[in-house]
């Protein structure tokens, strides 16, 4: 077999190996026969909201089992086919064959994501928190170049963004900004994006143009729905308003609109400008702060599992997760999965798939990767 073809094989069966792992597969099966009883109860239908769930969970297990199934035999008749044109000797069947295998590697590499985004709240929007680091301009202009980032990734996958909070730097990009971004696993994807991402680059704002290290941190959090609870005391809020900042109209700048809401307990804060009345701004700030406290406890149950702390870190040298190398040479290397793109104009132009389907196998494998940083 082509050592081409080979390496497709390889991508698959560790893509198959992953999703087998994850789902657990025979107990996976074991409980979709158990969901499919379920169904098939007529009592189950009295109560609307465990139908759902069941439902939900069903199809969920069905799909990933169903992919995988497929995945397998699609594998086994396509290597049958490169084994009996090589054995023919016939080259433009190989080919053929070892074209259907490449594409074969692309939807099982598509199909492993999907099916790791099984969290409680994988499929809920997100909101994406910006914030620049220590370094001033700098650290600021690059903390802007992060949000466009996550816009045109978002974009590229048909999702929907809006700006709740921002807040503008002395001469250039941003010192804070929160993205709220709507689609299909939102927060699934973009989950692992949370840490301190790093840049190095002939500075614009340099005269003698010296090469610049800049850091600035990403938080990402769920959009929480109806279906998770989250309880929050109105005796351990803080609620304080101001007036908005930045691009808004003729409203912005008038009135004390903008909300932020301080949990005291957690010293969590958060804060909403992008609305036109100080109502709205609240009702938003209070979904944020839920959103934070409901992230908080997810990172509480996987440092738990994982005998880690997710927890934030400095926005500096030493915590970053990322890094992005423009001059002297083009690189970023994700400094968790090893990870690399030669291409950082497409990477912040909002090419991340690659980084994000690395770090969610990670997460189910669980198995450290020893990264060099970069220079």
């Amino acid at each position: 077999m082509r050592a081409e073809a080979q390496a497709h094989v390889i991508t698959i069966n560790d893509a198959l190996a992953l999703l087998r792992r994850f789902l657990n597969w025979d107990e996976a099966l074991r409980r979709l026969d158990e969901l499919n009883a379920r169904v098939e109860d007529q009592a189950l239908w009295n109560d609307p909201k465990a139908a759902q769930e069941v439902m939900r969970e069903r199809r969920r297990l069905d799909e990933a089992i169903s992919a995988t199934r497929s995945i397998e035999s699609e594998l086994n008749d396509t290597v049958e086919l490169i084994e009996m044109a090589e054995a023919e000797g016939d080259a433009e069947m190989e080919s053929e064959a070892v074209a259907s295998l490449a594409t074969l590697a692309t939807r099982a590499e598509s199909d492993k994501v999907k099916a790791l985004l099984a969290g409680e709240a994988d499929a809920n929007d997100t909101y994406i928190e910006i914030n620049s680091g220590a370094g001033g301009t700098e650290s600021q202009d690059w903390a802007e170049m992060l949000q466009r980032m996550y816009t045109r990734w978002a974009e590229r996958r048909g999702m929907k963004v809006e700006l709740i909070d921002y807040h503008a730097g002395e001469q250039a990009g941003i010192k804070s900004a929160t993205l709220l971004v709507k689609g299909e696993n939102a927060y699934g994807y973009a989950k692992t994006e949370s840490g301190v991402h790093r840049l190095v680059r002939i500075s614009p704002y340099d005269s003698s143009a010296r090469r610049h290290t800049s850091f600035s941190s990403v938080w990402v959090y769920p959009v929480i729905d109806d279906n998770i609870e989250v309880e929050v005391n109105d005796s351990d809020l803080r609620i304080d308003t101001y007036r908005a900042s930045g691009a808004g109209g003729q409203h912005i700048n008038t009135t004390d609109s903008a909300v932020r809401i301080t949990h005291l307990p957690t010293g969590i804060v958060v804060q909403c400008q992008n609305q036109r009345s100080q109502h709205k701004n609240k009702a938003e700030a209070f979904n944020q702060l839920r959103a934070r406290l409901y992230e908080r406890e997810l990172a509480e149950r996987e440092a738990v599992a994982n005998a880690t702390n997710a927890t934030k870190t400095d926005i500096g040298w030493g915590h970053q997760i990322r890094s992005y190398v423009l001059q002297p040479y083009q690189l970023v290397k994700d400094l968790r999965t090893g990870v690399t793109s030669t291409a950082p104009s497409d990477v912040l132009d909002g090419d991340l798939d690659p980084f994000m389907a690395a770090a969610l196998s990670q997460r189910v494998t669980g198995e450290a990767v020893e990264v060099e940083d970069v220079d």
